[in-house]
């Protein structure tokens, strides 16, 4: 069997006269492990396959092979056994976007310990949070920068079996790094179930504390769509997601559907955002396929991609937060290349997409994805008519859902509300047309009420984007004693305008949303400030925005 041909046993797939992937599921075996049957395979089949390219700020590479990847998690996962980890146990991981990420991800599956990937940016009450609700039994951290200080402050309130530390040295710690060459690179397959818990997820709390998103060995290959028929991959190809491993994207760009192709990742390790740095890697290593969110290709774009060759790109997307219109056009200006735009959450893989092949609509999320059935629906569960909002849902079947997740950890308040009426409720709204194609329109709690009008702040957001002037947009609802709510923007300043939020800015940029847009929903209320509330993740916290405005009241 050749490499690229390893996955297909797995999947049953269907195209459309014009080559479009028009039906698509799952057939697994009750008992698959990504770990064993991906990567070991691919090790069997081609060892010397480039699997991943691994690069950081301060001039390291090292590139790994298929072959590396399955000897190393074989180590790791002869050291965790060792050392007491076990089948069940919960393991946390705070590892940046270090190389040890994929060798743990691949030792705990074979082990049949569930990984649980947080981010770096934490502090003590988040990590304290997290322990307990988790029930967390293990921690592996990179010893870079605060993070095992902040762990250990944690630990003050909180009992941890087995702490390992990676890219450093602390008292009472195991280092990772020393100990992994120790154990030998074979492991005798341990059995498990394709339903078995294997990944859970915090999910990044917009509008309250995060919950734990629970996957099973299924979601591994669940996204074999997001790589094949939206990032456009195929063995040949050099993919490149920028992610951290502390959140989902990281699994949906840089280790499950890239690497069951027998694809390469890309992965840039650095300590800060710098737009030119990671231009810099496109040109360097001759990328073919980017995935990031729009506010990293806002940064592209408003500090100048000019000075960079990235004629190796073949092919862009984004998800994470709705793509305007001014990023999309510019991109597509100086590249000549599409932002194929796609729609999923930590619960899920990729629901709405672009897929390769389909005619996309700039600014739209593009059509259900064939795994899944979507419709928008009504607070009481009934599909609203072509051109209406509605929250977007999936139709659930009966039996298996492949890629859904399995529920909420310990909550059962929030698995009744995700899981009513037959359907999974995402609680992000948009409107469908005629075609079938998605258009965004915000979060439930988002959608403004003025005067008898719904308003989606993503519309307005779009527009402003267009202006020379707004680097960053939110907008919200704000309180108003006649219309109820009224259209508020929060707006970031770009460099050149810094100096120039006065009023006869804010009116400009009235006028411009009236001219630009249906005048009723231009913001009768524009705010400029330094920064935006954001999550974690980076994500606008649009609800820390409306409850300052109503304070005010």
């Amino acid at each position: 069997m050749q490499v690229q041909d390893i996955h297909m046993q797995y999947i049953k797939e269907e195209f459309d006269e014009n080559g479009v992937i028009s039906a698509f599921d799952l057939d697994l075996p009750d008992n698959f492990n990504y770990a064993y049957d991906i990567i070991d395979k691919l090790a069997e089949t081609e060892p010397e396959r480039r699997a991943m390219i691994w690069c950081d700020d301060c001039g390291n590479e090292r590139v790994f092979t298929y072959g590396e990847l399955s000897e190393l998690s074989d180590r790791a996962a002869n050291m965790f056994l060792d050392k007491g980890v076990k089948r069940g146990d919960k393991v946390m991981t705070v590892l940046k976007r270090h190389w040890q990420m994929w060798v743990v991800t691949f030792a705990l599956e074979k082990i049949g310990a569930i990984l649980i990937p947080a981010t770096n940016q934490l502090k003590k009450k988040d990590y304290v949070y997290r322990f307990k609700q988790g029930g967390i039994d293990h921690i592996i951290a990179t010893g870079d920068g605060d993070v095992v200080n902040c762990i250990t402050e944690a630990l003050t309130e909180y009992d941890m079996k087995l702490k390992f530390i990676v890219k450093g040295k602390n008292d009472g710690w195991i280092d990772f790094d020393s100990e992994l060459m120790k154990y030998p690179a074979c492991l005798e397959r341990i059995p498990n179930r394709t339903d078995d818990d294997a990944l859970m997820f915090f999910s990044s709390g917009t509008t309250g504390y995060p919950k734990m998103v629970m996957h099973s060995h299924r979601y591994s290959m669940a996204h074999i769509p997001t790589a094949k028929y939206w990032h456009n991959l195929n063995k040949d190809s050099l993919h490149f997601t920028i992610s951290e491993s502390g959140w989902g994207k990281f699994f949906w760009g840089k280790i499950y559907g890239q690497m069951a192709l027998a694809a390469t990742v890309m992965v840039y390790d650095f300590t800060r955002f710098v737009p030119s740095d990671v231009l810099g890697i496109i040109e360097k290593y001759k990328v073919t396929s980017l995935c990031c969110p729009p506010t990293m290709y806002r940064f592209f774009i408003k500090e100048g991609m000019e000075g960079h060759d990235i004629s190796s790109l073949q092919y862009a997307t984004t998800a994470g937060e709705a793509l305007n219109a001014e990023v999309y056009d510019r991109f597509l200006e100086y590249t000549g290349h599409k932002i194929m735009e796609g729609f999923g959450q930590t619960e899920t893989v990729l629901l709405i997409g672009n897929p390769v092949g389909s005619a996309n609509r700039s600014g739209s999320m593009g059509k259900a994805m064939p795994m899944f059935d979507i419709i928008l629906a009504d607070p009481d569960g009934n599909e609203v008519p072509v051109g209406e909002t509605g929250e977007i849902c999936v139709r659930l079947k009966e039996g298996i859902n492949n890629g859904i997740f399995k529920g909420y950890y310990n909550n059962p308040e929030a698995n009744e509300a995700a899981f009513r009426y037959g359907l999974y409720h995402t609680c992000d709204t948009a409107y469908k047309d005629e075609d079938g194609y998605f258009w965004y329109v915000g979060r439930i709690d988002d959608v403004i009420k003025s005067s008898g009008y719904r308003i989606g702040p993503f519309e307005i957001e779009s527009t402003l984007m267009e202006h020379p002037a707004v680097r960053e947009v939110a907008v919200t609802a704000a309180p108003d004693p006649i219309r109820g709510q009224v259209v508020k923007a929060t707006i970031v300043l770009t460099g050149a305008y810094k100096d120039k939020g006065d009023a006869a800015l804010v009116k400009e940029l009235q006028d411009y949303v009236k001219e630009n847009t249906a005048p009723y929903k231009y913001p009768r209320i524009i705010e400029f400030t330094e920064e935006l509330p954001k999550t974690i993740s980076g994500k606008i916290r649009r609800v820390e925005i409306r409850e300052r405005d109503k304070n005010k009241v």
